[in-house]
């Protein structure tokens, strides 16, 4: 429990810390709506899930695109940070790799219609698409690497060609209930694999 001082007030470091959590569960509510109702989803439907009031998401968020970019932002981070834990925690960097693109695979489900969010601001969704670029791309070149020199993986493939890959994988996604794009990027994994030696 944050101390108070003599006034009865918690610190402000607590503040921001609790601000900065609560701000976190909101934006992963959001993306967890985004990825069931779209970026259109209502506002009432985010809100609900994150346990706040509607006036709680307009006061950090003042219009969907701030919403969305900021949704896009904390996802982007998620799946950088990620990487180098799963690459620690999994019985494999192939494994670690396999769970990395599903996080991926996530993301790049929410993200779509973000254009449409942010209408006729190109420039900032190209400073965020070079945003994602800079962020992830090293990651994904990190957990190929390791696989590689595991051999568990064929040497070569690039990982911006692999993201690339795996993001014209899902499109369709949103306008077809029967496809899964999840089946196939497994597909796309299997064929990166070395056999085993026997």
């Amino acid at each position: 429990m944050p101390t108070t001082g003599q006034s009865g007030e918690v610190p402000a470091r607590s503040k921001r810390a609790d601000a900065l959590r609560n701000q976190q569960t909101l934006l992963s509510a959001a993306a967890a709506v985004f990825v069931t109702s779209g970026v259109d989803a209502p506002i009432r439907e985010i809100a609900a899930r994150a346990g706040v009031g509607m006036g709680t998401i307009y006061r950090h968020f003042p219009t969907r695109a701030d919403l969305v970019v900021a949704v896009y932002r904390h996802q982007v981070e998620a799946c950088a940070e990620a990487g180098p834990s799963l690459l620690g925690s999994a019985d494999s960097p192939l494994a670690a790799l396999r769970q990395w693109v599903a996080l991926f695979v996530d993301f790049l489900v929410t993200k779509h219609g973000l254009a449409n969010a942010l209408q006729s601001d190109s420039s900032g969704f190209d400073t965020l698409h070079t945003y994602f670029l800079d962020r992830l791309v090293p990651v994904c070149a990190q957990l190929l690497d390791a696989a590689v020199d595991a051999g568990e993986i064929r040497p070569g493939t690039h990982a911006y060609e692999l993201m690339r890959g795996v993001g014209n994988l899902c499109i369709g996604r949103d306008s077809d209930p029967r496809y899964d794009p999840r089946r196939l990027v497994e597909l796309l994994l299997r064929g990166l694999q070395l056999p085993r030696s026997s």
